[in-house]
């Protein structure tokens, strides 16, 4: 059989094969705590679930417009405007299956052959591969703990090349919980004008903040005709399952993104639109007991964090992840094994303490470790007791 060199060189979801590692050995019957997926662990509230109903009663079934219902992508327009100051109209918008596709259609509609894509350190698994997918080169641009896991206008010099065409970051950052601020924020907006690139701004953690608000790199005056904004449902509504994303662009690449998808995947799913209509119209107090209970989780896990000699952490700002830099425990031997690097500090854990977490390398920093705590209270103090045993 001959597969295509586009697949040969895509490599797995890191943090998806760990979670099926984690899935096998309990298969097995052991007692596996999973720290590492980015899902929440709540279940979607009843009232997104009671507008689906609905929608399944009112017939919703049919195929949906390519770019998404006209009602749906005007909640979109009406929560960008509320929420982030962004003025969009429903010809910038575009509803797919989940916020990955909106992002396979908009380097597939930017990139070609050999183009570079400026990606900041640490950042998102599926980014780099699906550069390279779409025929791109990611282009990487080395952050640190000591910098905040955030790029500074020296380090994006260092890293510009003729080729480059775009710059994709996220804020909150995944895996660092890193948040930018506007001034932040201002600083790759100059940039990307300065060598004239398309900005992709990953928004999909935007309500899991600990201290104040997030800001948009699309409200500056400098970046929005040159911005796409980057969003779904998954994350603040814990509708993971429901694969519903969505972007605001400028409209001749929105337009693009279209024509992309109405020869992959066509309109997302009918039913899940019609329930986004009710979770986008909702006030954010709806769900506020989700953030609430993953400011109270982050506090929890930096105190455990802070008595393990071997984690140096940077407090994550937003999102749900700790991503402790690891580098102590190379040369360290744990339980007859001497570790070396992130890849096997992650399986010894999962091994000895059974708690999956997700290597750093995979999120393009070979010396940290990615722990989630979308998880219950009573879990995270079991794993994190198992880690602290383990590495004592």
């Amino acid at each position: 059989m001959k597969l295509s060199t586009r697949v040969k060189e895509t490599a797995p979801s890191a943090t998806i094969a760990m979670t099926q590692k984690a899935r096998d050995l309990r298969a097995e019957g052991k007692d596996v705590i999973s720290l590492s997926i980015g899902e929440p662990d709540f279940n979607t509230p009843d009232f997104i679930k009671q507008a689906a109903k609905k929608a399944i009663d009112e017939n919703y079934s049919h195929y949906s417009p390519v770019s998404g219902y006209p009602e749906t992508k005007q909640a979109i327009v009406q929560k960008f405007k509320r929420d982030n100051g962004l003025d969009y109209k429903p010809s910038q918008i575009v509803v797919s299956t989940g916020a990955k596709q909106s992002l396979y259609n908009v380097f597939q509609s930017i990139i070609s052959e050999g183009d570079e894509v400026m990606i900041p350190t640490p950042y998102w698994v599926t980014y780099t591969d699906i550069v390279k997918i779409c025929g791109g080169k990611p282009i990487y641009v080395q952050t640190t703990i000591d910098t905040g896991f955030k790029v500074t206008e020296a380090m994006l010099e260092e890293s510009i090349s003729p080729r480059c065409k775009a710059i994709i970051f996220s804020s909150p950052n995944n895996p660092s919980g890193a948040v930018y601020d506007i001034e932040e924020l201002k600083v790759i907006a100059r940039f990307a004008e300065k060598h004239d690139l398309i900005i992709i701004s990953d928004e999909i953690y935007e309500h899991i903040i600990y201290s104040g608000k997030n800001a948009s790199i699309a409200t500056l005056p400098e970046a929005y005709d040159r911005t796409v904004t980057v969003n779904g449902l998954s994350k603040i509504f814990a509708m993971t399952g429901w694969r519903l994303g969505y972007i605001g662009a400028p409209e001749w690449l929105a337009k693009a993104c279209e024509l992309i998808q109405g020869q992959v995947t066509s309109g997302a799913n009918s039913i899940s639109q019609r329930a986004a209509i009710t979770a986008l119209e909702a006030d954010i107090s709806s769900v506020q007991y989700m953030i609430d209970a993953f400011r109270r989780r982050k506090e929890l896990m930096m105190k455990w964090a802070s008595e393990i000699p071997v984690f140096n952490v940077a407090e994550p700002a937003g999102a749900f992840y700790l991503f402790p830099n690891v580098k102590k425990a190379y040369g360290k031997i744990y339980r007859g094994k001497t570790i070396h690097n992130a890849d096997e500090l992650t399986s010894l854990i999962l091994e000895e303490a059974l708690v999956a977490t997700v290597s750093g390398t995979a999120f393009g920093n070979d010396d940290c470790i990615r722990i989630s705590y979308a998880a219950s209270e009573e879990q995270l103090n079991e794993a994190m007791r198992r880690i602290q045993e383990l590495l004592k």
